[in-house]
């Protein structure tokens, strides 16, 4: 069992009874003048906010369910832009890892690395990961329940992590669709010992009309959700934005636009400020 409920990265700590963290930034990095201009905006609303961030985007989207489709910039070019923004706006770094042979390289930059969710039960790349000693997010399988998450937790303590943030990304129901079981986080932070839970609001709108290559989404609707969310009492929020996210090479219809992330956030941390500031209430 997980020991370790707060997980500190620099001034930073995630926590499910402190304030929200918000993990943001870009799907996939499409060309380094999007990525600097997502940047720029981002750290820019979450200083004035004062929110604090991890900047994230992807410098390979592997799993795509046609190889017509935008995979990203690879990891060489991919790095070197994610270690411009580090150390343009001092801001902490996410991106996912699909090999356990890209691990070691990308740990030199991020500092936060993600195991997709696709790849969550693959053990070397588990071990990889976990060997690198840096925080974890664990992104849920859309196939798994909440009570699952706990196995794939349990193996990156077996191999000496606990650096860990579970992340919930929408659950599998029937064909082509995702919900998200409210229920659900608190079935995670109870059987993985109050391990600090993400909700990845952008992924969890996904929806894909039958036969199609790419996922659509329900963009209209992420205010709601992260509100449904954020009332639960979580350690993070997970967001991808675009400039222009009808034109996005990856998942703009998830995408919240740029130009409306300071008042989303505005509205999202009035809230997660509300429920951490209510008194305990015990019912069993």
């Amino acid at each position: 069992m997980l020991n370790q409920n707060v997980v500190t990265l620099g001034n930073l700590s995630f926590s499910n009874d402190s304030s929200l963290i918000l993990i943001g930034g870009l799907n996939v990095i499409e060309s380094e003048a999007i990525a600097l201009e997502t940047a720029e905006e981002f750290v820019t609303v979450c200083r004035n906010l004062d929110i604090p961030c991890v900047f994230k985007a992807s410098f390979d989207k592997a799993n795509r369910s046609s190889v017509q489709s935008f995979r990203g910039i690879g990891m060489d070019a991919g790095l070197e832009v994610l270690a411009t923004i580090k150390s343009k706006h001092n801001v902490p770094i996410l991106t996912d890892v699909h090999l356990p042979e890209q691990v070691e390289r990308v740990a030199s930059v991020a500092d936060i690395l993600q195991l997709p969710a696709f790849l969550a039960r693959q053990t070397d790349l588990i071990e990889a990961l976990a060997s690198t000693k840096s925080i974890v997010n664990i992104k849920k399988p859309q196939f798994l329940s909440p009570m699952q998450v706990v196995h794939i937790m349990n193996k990156f303590l077996e191999f000496g992590n606990d650096r860990l943030l579970i992340c919930e990304r929408g659950t599998q129901f029937g064909y082509d669709n995702l919900v998200v079981d409210m229920l659900g986080f608190g079935v995670i932070k109870k059987t993985c010992g109050n391990a600090p839970v993400i909700f990845d609001v952008t992924h969890s709108l996904q929806v894909r009309e039958q036969g199609q290559e790419a996922s659509g989404g329900r963009r209209s609707q992420v205010l709601e959700l992260a509100r449904a969310g954020v009332a639960t009492g979580l350690a993070g929020l997970f967001v991808e934005t675009h400039p222009d996210p009808n034109n996005a090479r990856c998942d703009g219809a998830s995408a919240l636009p740029l130009e409306l992330l300071e008042p989303f956030l505005t509205q999202i941390f009035e809230l997660d400020e509300l429920v951490k500031n209510f008194s305990a209430l015990k019912i069993e």
